[in-house]
């Protein structure tokens, strides 16, 4: 058996840190700004303790840019370094300074400091062919204490003393060929504002502060007003409407995590929403894809959580599979159903009024965490064409109340486009049956998910065939028309429909019912919508369209039209009432919709 030490070739270290260690090059800014914010922090911590004894000044980060001489230059006036320093902390790739501090400080610092991997300072050489770092250590007695540090991105360096009247660190960046773009004022400004927008040390740029260094996430809630936490929503989102409702979230145990999280008005449109919601590590931003932290429906709030125990890579680009990931994400999914549940309980009325916006959230929830579900079924509402709200407890007792077999399965009519379907509405209406509105982005899962929730019960659209069969049972009218007459009928209809699209039917319905009425087979039309929807129901997509037509025997227009000699004439008739069916389902289009405007003209004339 053989022990010993991997070694590093410090010749290869280069060339990976500048390819492959971040994934995006603009990072370094970010890195570069977070180190001088550590460096101001850490003297703030040690002037508390007393072991600094020098007078803070003007504490505020300056970025500078010099476009004739190619460089970008960070300034901070925080703890800077020594030789020794240098030596111990630039010199050793991979040595964090912040960590050793935290160590070494840890009852005190309380997690203000940002860096952790002491990588974020080579990530420089990304853009820069030449680096310096000038700095002189709080603890320097004279200028002649100051330190150049000088790199070409090789494994050699130059340190030099040089004198400086002021401590802290000034790193200049040589900006290379091929890295140009970050000598372009609106390119740093928009890196900035992405990056650092937020972090707690002022940040000066084009002599103008570009940093809120104490964003409302920060503060304790009870400092707040409602105007305060609208008013960070928009300096976020400055062109969006006021939230609906927000959630501060603010914990110690037993993970570290703060921020707001708002609901927006959707709007109807769930996919351009996505990616609002901004993660911090120390006011430092990180990313907008918080997919592993945040619940997927939820990616649809927008907002900031922050949180130093969220893991990261070594470029604190992408996250690592943790326990704490899962931790924050089902704590976030209960603080969101918890201000839910208040705000239902709180001021139900205020609640309806906002579930046009938040149902969508609620549903989604409900159709892909089951925790959720456990949670909101007791405040999800259900919306009626009269526009009432009703929780599933509700409604379903609203139904059985109306039902005067109380232990037969309970069918839910809905509408999913209160326009298009207002006659089969109507209809259903004055039959005494109230239909549900579900007209949403995700309404089409969520009826099928609530008929394996709800017990005993299923769902049917207004148009659908099993309302025929509900109205069939429940009135059981006898036909006016003799089989003989009925045959005769159905026989002509078949002729003017394609008999493979459309089963024709005889049902005696009511004499106010349409006389002639298309339904589609509910399973056959769920099953297509879902494949449209990418449901996994991809074999239903190639399949045609079916319908049931109805022809009313109970009509007055259907009874008279059978006294008709002319069989022309007969013929157009029930045509024209087939047609206005077809009409009323959008389904009458093309060819068939001249020749029928044509035809109505001639009757009119």
């Amino acid at each position: 058996m053989a022990a010993g030490k991997i070694k590093v070739q410090t010749e290869n270290i280069f060339p990976i840190i500048k390819k492959f260690l971040y994934s995006d090059h603009e990072i370094f800014l970010r890195e570069l700004v977070a180190n001088a914010v550590d460096a101001t922090q850490k003297l703030k911590t040690l002037t508390s303790l007393g072991e600094n004894k020098t007078e803070f000044g003007d504490l505020t980060i300056d970025i500078k840019i010099d476009v004739a001489a190619k460089t970008l230059t960070i300034t901070d006036r925080g703890i800077g370094m020594t030789e020794e320093e240098v030596e111990k902390y630039i010199n050793q790739i991979a040595f964090s300074g912040a960590e050793e501090f935290v160590n070494k400080y840890k009852d005190q610092t309380e997690g203000q400091l940002i860096g952790k991997f002491g990588l974020g300072f080579y990530s420089s050489f990304m853009v820069a062919e030449k680096v310096e770092v000038y700095t002189r250590s709080f603890k320097a007695n004279s200028d002649a204490e100051g330190v150049l540090w000088t790199c070409d991105g090789s494994p050699d360096y130059q340190i030099t003393q040089k004198e400086k009247s002021d401590r802290g660190t000034e790193i200049t960046l040589h900006i290379a060929e091929d890295a140009l773009e970050f000598l372009e004022a609106a390119r740093i400004k928009t890196l900035l504002d992405k990056y650092c927008r937020f972090l707690p040390v002022e940040i000066r740029f084009e002599e103008k502060i570009i940093n809120n260094t104490q964003p409302a996430w920060t503060r304790r809630p009870a400092d707040l007003t409602d105007e305060d936490y609208r008013n960070f929503y928009h300096e976020l989102y400055p062109t969006a409407e006021d939230p609906l409702f927000y959630i501060h979230l603010n914990v110690d145990y037993p993970f570290n995590l703060t921020g707001i999280l708002y609901f927006p008005r959707l709007k109807r449109n769930l996919e351009i929403q996505k990616n609002k919601i901004q993660l911090y590590s120390r006011q430092v931003f990180v990313t907008d894809a918080v997919d592993g932290i945040v619940p997927d429906f939820l990616t649809l709030m927008h907002g900031v959580i922050d949180s130093p125990d969220i893991p990261l890579n070594v470029s604190r680009s992408y996250l690592q599979s943790d326990g704490n990931v899962k931790k924050i994400s089902n704590h976030i999914l209960k603080k969101v159903a918890d201000k839910l549940e208040e705000l239902f309980k709180d001021n139900r009325t205020d609640f309806e009024g906002k579930w046009d916006d938040i149902g969508v959230f609620i549903k989604y929830g409900m159709l892909s965490e089951e925790k959720f579900y456990d949670r909101a079924k007791s405040f999800c509402l259900l919306k009626n064409t009269d526009r009432k709200y009703f929780t599933f407890e509700e409604y379903t007792n609203l139904i059985k109340l109306n039902q005067e077999d109380k232990n037969k399965k309970i069918i839910y009519l809905y509408s999913s486009n209160e326009q298009d379907q207002h006659t089969y509405i109507d209809s259903a209406k004055n039959r005494g049956y109230d239909v549900l509105l579900m007209d949403g982005q995700v309404d089409t899962h969520f009826v099928n998910f609530l008929e394996q929730k709800l017990e005993n019960s299923s769902f049917a659209r207004v148009d659908a065939d099993t309302i025929d069969k509900l109205i069939q049972k429940d009135e059981q009218k006898e036909s006016a028309l003799s089989m003989e007459q009925q045959n005769m009928l159905k026989t002509i209809a078949e002729g003017i429909v394609n008999k493979e699209q459309y089963a024709v039917t005889m049902e005696a319905l009511s004499a106010e019912d349409a006389p002639v009425m298309i339904t589609r087979p509910e399973f056959m039309r769920r099953m297509k919508e879902m494949a449209a929807m990418g449901g996994g129901y991809d074999f239903m997509g190639n399949m045609g369209d079916h319908y049931n037509l109805i022809m009313n025997t109970n009509h007055p227009l259907i009874i008279k039209v059978l006294d008709e000699t002319d069989p022309e004439k007969q013929n157009g008739v029930i045509r024209q009432t087939i047609d206005l069916a077809m009409l009323s389902q959008g389904l009458l289009k093309g060819e068939a919709l001249t020749k029928f405007i044509r035809r109505s003209v001639d009757l009119i004339a």
